[in-house]
């Protein structure tokens, strides 16, 4: 299954609206997502930094590893260095 390119700002935004709306996450925030070292398809991005506001950090863990999961699958980074 192929991916769809994005750009880092509105990988970004997808990764905050996905965020948001996992239970006990509705104040984190992704600051911005980065390029995986090596990683030239597929899953090439992380999420790094996450602003817990007033969420539960094994909330905001759980979350993470399911955004990621849910929208690797769907989206690839493009316009990496």
């Amino acid at each position: 299954m192929a991916t769809i390119g994005k750009s880092n700002a509105d990988l970004t935004q997808l990764a905050n609206e996905a965020l948001r709306s996992q239970p006990g996450c509705e104040t984190a925030q992704v600051v911005a997502v980065s390029a995986r070292p090596h990683a030239n398809a597929g899953r090439n991005w992380e999420i790094p930094n996450v602003v817990l506001g007033d969420s539960l950090i094994s909330d905001v863990d759980r979350a993470v590893i399911t955004v990621h999961h849910q929208l690797g699958r769907k989206f690839h980074l493009v316009g990496q260095e």
